[in-house]
């Protein structure tokens, strides 16, 4: 045999043909040569080191199809059920509106006696009136005669700038509303001021609408405001056709009407504008 046989011999193993019993195939791996530790996992179902069996770990997908539709099932109306006893809860102890009062049946057939709540969940009582802010003026025209101008409806002036407009200003939303609520929290019911706040309020309330009818040209071509008086008309909100407070609610419109205010002659148009000149500058 020569060398080129002999390599060849001794590289096949026991099984092979030509190989040579005894080779190192033959034996177990050297060391160090087998997966690091830690590398992976044991199968599941191996003996723990210490002789136990480790158990499956349960899973919903483990479940045939019709288990796991029933169990979806369950789960849903366990949801569905746990929202709608929060909602009557909520609805029970919220302060009275439409909705509780269209359904006051059903929440304290839900509620009681079982559910009852002896506790109430506080919360403003939304405003139920419409307020509007007129103004009507004494104007001295040109030719040195005097008249009284019609009423003019500065919030719905200021609603029909707002409406349709993606970015009104905040003088048109708020402006007007403010003024006229710091006016009533100011005075008493007979509209006489209540200290210092109260003549502010006069002032600023003043100043605004005398620059609104401006704007509407209320005194004419070389007119001047002499005075003016501001009244509020306050209507009811109309409750829903099914409601029973059809016949509680009136419908005619209430009135606040101010007494004459005198503007100065530096409240006037030109003194207006003058003041906020000075003030910018």
């Amino acid at each position: 045999m020569d060398a080129y046989e002999a390599g060849s011999d001794a590289r096949h193993g026991r099984d092979e043909p030509g190989g040579v019993e005894g080779s190192p195939l033959d034996g177990p791996p050297p060391p160090g040569s087998g997966p690091p530790e830690g590398d992976s996992a044991p199968p599941l179902g191996t003996p723990a080191p210490d002789g136990s069996q480790e158990a499956p770990r349960p899973s919903l997908a483990a479940l045939s199809l019709p288990y796991q539709i029933g169990a979806a099932l369950a789960l849903a109306v366990v949801a569905v059920a746990a929202c709608a006893h929060l909602g009557m809860v909520f609805l029970h102890v919220a302060p009275s509106n439409t909705v509780t009062k269209q359904h006051a049946r059903t929440i304290d057939d839900w509620i009681y006696p079982e559910f009852e709540q002896n506790w109430k969940l506080f919360a403003p009582n939304p405003l139920q009136q419409n307020i509007a802010v007129e103004v009507r003026a004494d104007v001295r025209t040109a030719d040195g005669g005097a008249r009284t101008t019609a009423w003019y409806d500065l919030s719905a002036l200021d609603g029909e700038a707002i409406h349709g407009n993606p970015v009104p200003s905040h003088t048109q939303q708020n402006e007007l509303r403010r003024a006229w609520d710091f006016l009533v929290a100011s005075h008493d019911a007979q509209n006489r001021p209540s200290g210092l706040r109260g003549a502010l309020a006069e002032e600023y309330l003043r100043r605004i609408v005398v620059l609104r009818l401006d704007r509407e040209d209320a005194a004419g071509p070389g007119g001047t405001i002499d005075r003016v008086q501001v009244r509020s008309r306050s209507t009811n909100v109309r409750p829903p056709e099914w409601s029973q407070e059809q016949a509680q609610v009136p419908e005619k419109p209430m009135y606040r009407v101010l007494p004459w205010w005198p503007v100065p002659d530096g409240e006037t148009v030109a003194g207006v504008a003058d003041g906020a000149e000075a003030d910018g500058s």
